[in-house]
């Protein structure tokens, strides 16, 4: 098994990339916000992606590859076994905030550090772009957050408003893009 990062260009970028790809994630409890606090609510279901949703991400991946975003892959003998995408953009009131859009790592290869390395290269880049945060609008299961808080993110003190009516039950994230 060889593992091989590097950046995607807009014209890599198509469904054919994603064959040896699996979405899938079993997700059982998922935080929730109550009354102004975060709880742990069991909220089980399948997340996966159909075709459309294939079609929307490889729209969105070609257009910020090709505005000089950040699109960073990883390959397992030649196969996607994970991606991240980073908005070339800065938002916030401050203008410090670049946006996280994708973090994902087929099912196959969890547990392997990949998302790991993704998620540093995404940092890095965004620092190397003059963010001083990186924001995630992050699924709002307990292991895509457990994920998260252990690289160092909290709750965004500037919610998107624009993320959080798209996908309400996620949580707003921000991260330190310090080293």
């Amino acid at each position: 098994m060889k593992l091989c990062y590097r950046g995607l260009g807009a014209d890599e970028i198509c469904r054919e990339l994603f064959y040896g790809f699996v979405r899938r994630q079993v997700v059982t409890d998922c935080w929730r916000r109550e009354e102004g606090r975060w709880v742990i609510r069991e909220d089980g279901f399948v997340d996966d992606w159909a075709e459309e949703d294939y079609r929307e991400l490889i729209t969105s991946l070609k257009s910020t590859a090709a505005r000089s975003g950040l699109v960073y892959a990883c390959f397992c003998d030649g196969a996607l076994k994970g991606f991240v995408s980073v908005e070339p953009e800065r938002f916030g009131a401050r203008r410090e905030y670049l946006d996280l859009t994708n973090l994902h790592v087929s099912e196959d290869m969890r547990g392997r550090g990949i998302g790991t390395v993704l998620f540093r290269a995404a940092r890095q880049w965004a620092r190397r772009e003059g963010a001083s945060k990186l924001y995630l609008s992050a699924h709002s299961a307990v292991e895509t957050q457990a994920f998260y808080r252990a690289r160092g993110c909290v709750e965004a003190r500037e919610y998107s408003r624009e993320h959080v009516e798209r996908e309400p039950f996620d949580c707003q994230l921000e991260c330190s893009c310090e080293p």
